[in-house]
């Protein structure tokens, strides 16, 4: 069954507004708002009428850019392929000066859909086999007053989740206040991780990771608190602090990870399987760090259905992958599958349906396309 074309197509969906259900919008972090999302479908069609879909973030913010890179690039080294090929596909593909794994990522993923539906079995069964029939997933939540977080803090926890992610801001203080309220909020029977995006000094981390401790707030993990290619500053972090760092930015260049791990510099690695360049990518990934005793979750951005999917089955057949991921899936106005998977309460039901489980809904797709 060869590969017979490869096309990129891009969405953008609002995210439901926070009065609303789940809702999210706007999501506040240290560097932008959200209320709608562009993201990049990817198509592989095949000669026997099978579609596999795969899903990304647009690369640098150009649905243009990353359109023209799938299909002038990529397409010419894929298209007459056969779509087993997917690890001949990974290892041969090369292309000079230009960082092209998350491209792969995506195209990758929906090869493994394509081939599971050939073949009548899903994913995680082609992985391996699933070690969950759900997974619990992390409530994300952006920046938003001490008091008011009270209020979606209590939302989610009451509709099932208990781990939340949070973003944090420029005013380190403001941050603690927000974290000591939310966990004053659940009575401390939730798990917390809050997310600066490479926004703070090693002072501000060391500093808020102090005063939650004095305040009896502990949390799961640290995310990514200093710029990336910051390996010593890990390092002396965790050696200053009780509280588990993470990284994640740092986990999209395998290098630094590796790094990072042999620096015995982390607590927690943060995966993202596009970035990574793939569903095999990410897996490598996560037996390096699964070896050297480092905790494992999976990254989150805004994902449509495809992309948590194959999150799903990532995290279902890798067993390292210990920690819940993050998922803003509850939080879109519309969505592009049909019959999408529920992930109002806290946890979603692994596909055991053909490849990654889902049926990616095409008058929806034309509805919210954007090229």
């Amino acid at each position: 069954m060869s590969v017979t074309n490869l096309e990129a197509i891009p969405v953008n969906v609002d995210v439901q507004p926070r009065d609303e259900g789940l809702g999210l919008a706007p999501y506040v972090s240290n560097h932008d708002e959200v209320w709608d999302v562009t993201r990049m479908l990817v198509r592989v069609d095949t000669d026997d009428g099978v579609t596999g879909w795969g899903e990304m973030l647009v690369g640098m913010k150009s649905a243009r850019v990353t359109k023209a890179v799938m299909e002038d690039v990529i397409a010419p080294e894929l298209i007459g392929r056969d779509v087993s090929e997917i690890r001949p596909f990974v290892e041969e593909f090369y292309y000079p000066y230009a960082k092209v794994r998350p491209f792969l990522g995506a195209v990758e993923t929906a090869l493994w859909d394509a081939l599971g539906r050939k073949l009548g079995a899903p994913v995680h069964e082609l992985l391996g086999g699933k070690t969950r029939d759900e997974i619990p997933i992390a409530h994300c939540l952006g920046i938003m007053g001490p008091e008011e977080s009270r209020k979606y803090v209590r939302r989610a926890y009451d509709a099932g989740f208990r781990t939340l992610k949070t973003k944090a801001g420029h005013d380190w203080r403001t941050d603690v206040d927000r974290l000591v309220a939310m966990h004053d909020e659940v009575d401390g029977d939730m798990e917390f991780r809050i997310d600066p995006n490479q926004g703070w000094t090693t002072e501000d981390a060391v500093r808020v990771a102090a005063r939650l401790e004095d305040a009896g707030v502990y949390l799961q993990y640290l995310e990514q608190p200093v710029r990336i290619d910051s390996p010593g500053t890990y390092k002396r972090l965790r050696q200053r602090l009780r509280t588990p760092i993470g990284v994640n930015e740092d986990a999209y260049f395998p290098y630094n990870l590796y790094h990072l791990i042999k620096q015995d510099a982390i607590d927690v690695g943060v995966l993202d399987l596009v970035p990574a360049g793939g569903i095999m990518r990410v897996r490598e990934q996560a037996a390096v760090a699964s070896a050297a005793g480092v905790s494992l979750s999976h990254h989150c951005g805004f994902d449509l259905g495809v992309k948590t999917a194959a999150v799903l089955h990532t995290v279902a057949a890798t067993p390292a992958i210990n920690l819940a991921p993050d998922s803003v899936y509850y939080g879109w106005d519309d969505y592009l599958v049909k019959s999408p998977p529920d992930a109002t309460t806290g946890s979603i039901r692994v596909p055991d349906e053909p490849g990654l489980g889902v049926e990616v809904d095409e008058e929806k797709v034309e509805e919210y396309r954007v090229d």
